[in-house]
């Protein structure tokens, strides 16, 4: 998959126009989703694979790629949706000005 980066904004073929910081987080919220459907699918598989070979009275080792994998899961899930406000210093701003206000 070839990435593309667009100008500010681009003029699309049906005339619509894309602006290049919206198109970023749609391109982080469809990696994320992707990234989950792989998460889910692999620990699944290495669950059944855990309980067919050692069965369920035995250590649950797949608790240590869920941890691990979930904990970059998590991560790019607030990079995906709160990634441009989460640490923003606009928004800062803005709370500063607002305290200024009162």
């Amino acid at each position: 998959m070839q990435d593309e980066t667009f100008p500010l904004t681009k003029t699309i073929a049906d005339g619509d126009v894309r602006d290049n910081e919206l198109w970023q987080i749609a391109k982080r919220r469809a990696a994320f989703k992707i990234s989950a459907f792989s998460y889910v699918t692999v620990n699944c598989m290495l669950i059944v694979t855990w309980y067919f070979t050692s069965g369920p009275r035995s250590y649950f080792w797949p608790v240590w790629p869920l941890l691990g994998w979930g904990v970059g899961i998590a991560t790019q899930y607030f990079h995906a949706y709160y990634g441009t406000d989460l640490f923003s210093s606009e928004r800062e701003y803005q709370k500063l000005k607002n305290q200024q206000k009162n």
